[in-house]
């Protein structure tokens, strides 16, 4: 973090103030606090986010580097982009989510792993921070994803 402005270091001071601005992880213990934070986040989605925006989601800043890209689509998926920096992380996600590292930064995950996702990552989290106008797999070719809300 950048003490002066309170953004990640990867964001230079000159660029425009972000709409959003990173908040403090708090690490979640059990699937409940997972459930209570998605719930909580869903309606500050819905509060902040319209609905013509696009690349809609969640950036969780890791304390040993890197981010991870969360998004979700209405049929349920877990849509994560991993940034260069963050594929340190790989193995927990495969494990977390019982499945094998695509070649791809972008994973498209089932449903039912997001509780056990957030929950496996929960320790390695520094910040979260919503997003928008992210665009997730833009380095190939995908259907776009919806919001599930």
């Amino acid at each position: 973090m950048n003490a002066a402005t309170d953004l990640p270091s990867n964001v230079p001071t000159d660029a425009p103030t972000p709409r959003f601005r990173p908040r403090p992880w708090q690490h979640l213990e059990t699937p409940y606090d997972v459930e209570l934070w998605i719930a909580e986040h869903n309606q500050s989605m819905q509060e902040n986010m319209r609905l013509t925006e696009t690349g809609c989601g969640i950036c969780f800043c890791l304390n040993e580097g890197g981010q991870i890209f969360l998004q979700t689509g209405t049929d349920g998926a877990v849509i994560l982009e991993l940034t260069a920096e963050a594929q340190w992380v790989a193995p927990l996600i495969s494990a977390a989510a019982r499945v094998e590292a695509p070649q791809s930064s972008l994973w498209i995950l089932p449903d039912d792993t997001l509780i056990q996702l957030v929950l496996g990552l929960s320790s390695l989290i520094a910040t979260s921070m919503l997003v928008v106008g992210h665009q997730f797999g833009s380095r190939r070719s995908k259907t776009p994803v919806k919001r599930r809300y």
